[in-house]
């Protein structure tokens, strides 16, 4: 049987490719351009106008920079919104440098614990390998957000302002990558050699001392206690004085977190629509923190609960795979965005079950649905989306989504449980199934 390209084959592939004059100008075209350059669909934005029947004002677009903390930006962007409300404000931001903080300190705890918990189990195994790829990564999902403002509150930005390790996490993560995976065999090899879980975890609790000193360095220290002053949309003085970040959550933005929920449409033979999930060794905070988990539904039931939450005038968080066919600069998020098919003469057919069995796409990136144009029979045709990439890409840092494209790579939504019909609720209530680490549903957004 022949198991290598041959001289034969090689001169059959250029014949073949020489046959056609379309082979050779498209060859012209990415040389030049490159290949999204080159298969441009001019028509995308003619067919994409930018116009929605329902809208949310959802205020000015933030910049994560160069960070992979669009979970964190998309969630603030939501509930600033019931702030500025509230207080009457043209616009205002809450600190996305302090539930970072939080989210490195914990993390670097969880993963520790992980450790822990799995001393027994092989190195080279595929569960602790896993563990070792990315003790403490930017990423997240909402459930870990929640989980964090719980715990934490939030802060408006004048508090806690951005550093330079913040908007640029490389460094950092990089850093403390090592020093956990330092720890990791720090405490794997103690346990080699005889010491108690005792004596481990008063090691674990030292290490925990220097990954807090790390981030007060990198990051500044979060405020425990603040006075916050500004001013409203009229010009009026207002001063919030001697609130505590928890105190600030509850008395100024006001969310149930209980009822903030995730559904997720995973069409995979493996996941039963109608079942809840969660993801193993999926979390950041130990203690009284939310479980990760999901409502796994079709698609028209997300395009459906997320309209019903528009038209409330709520905007909704939601995760998707934003590299595939989408137009970064110009701000379009269709299927159509790149002809790559015809550039390439060649199809792309694969399904969005297959796109996630094989590893094609998952979920990469948080942003916030804004609006929606419906059509005479209320069904979608396009989405306004806010994104966290600064007000130079797309229309002031604002994107048009066709529904295809939302259909084909949208795969987590948050909202408000209140949504739900009753059997949507009463799923929702069940005891999930859990999957494994390295479940495409427990990717991470960055």
């Amino acid at each position: 049987m022949k198991r290598e390209i041959t001289a034969v084959d090689l001169k059959r592939f250029e014949e073949n490719f020489d046959s056609s004059k379309v082979n050779r100008v498209a060859m012209n075209a990415a040389a030049q351009a490159g290949v999204n350059g080159a298969a441009r669909n001019y028509a995308v934005q003619q067919n994409n106008p930018y116009a929605f029947s329902i809208e949310v004002d959802a205020g000015k677009v933030c910049d994560q920079k160069q960070s992979g903390r669009c979970w964190m930006f998309a969630a603030l962007n939501v509930m600033r919104l019931d702030l500025m409300e509230k207080l009457n404000l043209e616009n205002m931001e809450l600190s996305q440098n302090y539930p970072l903080f939080y989210d490195k300190l914990e993390k670097a705890n969880y993963f520790l614990e992980n450790m822990l918990e799995t001393l027994d189990e092989p190195r080279d195994g595929r569960v602790v390998s896993f563990l070792l790829q990315d003790p403490l990564g930017d990423g997240g999902q909402w459930d870990m957000f929640r989980s964090l403002v719980k715990k934490y509150g939030v802060v408006p930005k004048d508090l806690m302002p951005e550093t330079a390790a913040s908007s640029a996490t490389m460094e950092l993560r990089k850093y403390m990558t090592t020093k956990l995976r330092e720890y990791a065999c720090e405490l794997r090899t103690a346990h080699e050699s005889g010491e108690d879980m005792d004596k481990l975890r008063a090691r674990k609790d030292k290490m925990m001392d220097t990954v807090y000193r790390m981030l007060c360095i990198a990051l500044g220290k979060p405020p425990v206690r603040f006075t916050w002053e500004t001013r409203d949309k009229n010009k009026k003085f207002i001063r919030i004085s001697d609130i505590t970040p928890q105190e600030f959550f509850a008395q100024y933005i006001g969310w149930n977190l209980d009822d903030m929920v995730t559904v997720i449409n995973a069409p995979t033979k493996d996941k039963p629509y109608g079942r809840t999930y969660t993801v193993q060794y999926l979390g950041n905070v130990r203690g009284g923190a939310y479980q990760v988990k999901y409502l796994n539904l079709p698609m028209d039931d997300l395009r459906d609960l997320t309209i019903r939450q528009l038209k409330d005038g709520r905007p909704v968080w939601f995760g998707s795979d934003v590299g595939q066919f989408s137009d970064r600069k110009a701000g379009y998020l269709t299927t159509d965005a790149y002809a790559v098919g015809e550039l390439f003469s060649t199809d792309f057919p694969m399904t969005k079950e297959q796109r996630l069995d094989y590893g094609e796409s998952l979920m990469t990136h948080a942003m916030v649905i804004t609006g929606v144009d419906l059509d005479e029979d209320g069904k979608p045709i396009r989405w306004k989306v806010e994104n966290s990439w600064g007000k130079d890409r797309g229309r002031d840092g604002y994107y048009v989504m066709n529904d295809a494209w939302f259909g084909e790579f949208s795969y987590q939504i948050l909202l408000d449980r209140k949504y739900f019909t009753p059997e949507q609720a009463a799923a929702f209530d069940t005891e999930p199934i859990v999957l494994h680490p390295w479940d495409p549903m427990g990717s991470l957004a960055l």
